[in-house]
């Protein structure tokens, strides 16, 4: 008895000096400030999964600052952010990175085949965007768009005058509200052509296809890269490991951003989409 009690004192001090240094090396490491896209969903979902992993696996403290794109460059420039997931490039954040390209590091793409461009639900007609114009009457007239001023909207007007649409208008809304038109427009399967973005949550919902853009008005692919302060691998090496070889698909992105537009806090769609791909998670932290 006096040998068994030995063993369990002996075992309860091996486990209180392992949690006291595991303690100890979670006190050591620095607290991680990441940046995202207020209002991009695929910048929603990539961050918070980062995030967690940051956190849970990697015992980091983690912070994640929603600001505008212009802000989340320079604070990863400055060193106020540690790091950013959403950097789309080579275009929509290419003006960015010329002017901070000397003050940042790109880690890689955490997702490729990034794009814009107008959508269509895939039981309409129209394969290109060619097409709109013969075809006006089906979409009442118009392309349904998002927020006046965005990059998407911008090149729309430009597609609208390159492509001689004469006899469609763009029709400025928000995010939420295109989105629901979308909604609309797909439960009662009658046309409709919006302005969008891969990743995006609805290509997980419904199935959808981008229209034909020859004259390449919205530009070729882009992917939505990784892009660190120069100092965060000296400080937290495993952090920026794992951030390098962090990237997913379209199907994975997508899982989490309508899980999020279905309801769930962006911090438990995150844990459940982690606690189910546990493969993929080890992969990208060997």
């Amino acid at each position: 008895m006096r040998k068994f009690n030995f063993r369990c004192l002996l075992g309860l001090g091996s486990a209180a000096l392992a949690l006291s240094l595991s303690t100890a090396m979670a006190a050591d490491k620095p607290t991680l400030k990441i940046g995202y896209v207020n209002g991009w969903d695929d910048s929603v979902a990539a961050t918070f999964v980062a995030g967690q992993i940051l956190q849970d696996k990697l015992g980091y403290k983690v912070e994640l600052k929603p600001v505008e794109p212009a802000i989340m460059w320079q604070g990863v420039a400055r060193g106020d952010l540690d790091a950013t997931l959403s950097a789309w490039l080579p275009a929509t954040h290419g003006e960015y990175y010329a002017k901070l390209k000397d003050k940042v590091t790109v880690l890689g793409s955490n997702y490729k085949g990034a794009k814009i461009g107008l959508i269509v639900p895939d039981y309409v007609a129209a394969k290109s965007i060619a097409d709109l114009n013969a075809q006006a009457k089906d979409y009442d007239g118009k392309i349904t768009g998002i927020d006046a001023g965005a990059g998407v909207m911008r090149r729309t007007e430009d597609a609208i005058k390159q492509y001689k649409l004469t006899d469609i208008k763009l029709m400025p809304s928000s995010g939420p509200a295109m989105a629901t038109a979308l909604t609309r427009a797909e439960k009662d399967q009658k046309p409709i052509v919006v302005t969008g973005w891969i990743p995006h949550w609805m290509f997980a919902k419904w199935k959808l296809r981008f229209l034909d853009d020859p004259q390449k008005v919205f530009g070729d692919d882009e992917h939505v890269d990784t892009v660190v302060n120069p100092a965060l691998a000296g400080k937290a090496a495993d952090a920026t490991a794992f951030l390098g070889k962090f990237s997913w698909n379209g199907e994975e992105v997508g899982a989490v951003m309508l899980a999020i537009r279905e309801g769930a806090k962006p911090e438990q769609a995150a844990k459940d989409w982690i606690a189910k791909n546990p493969e993929r998670v080890a992969g990208w932290l060997q």
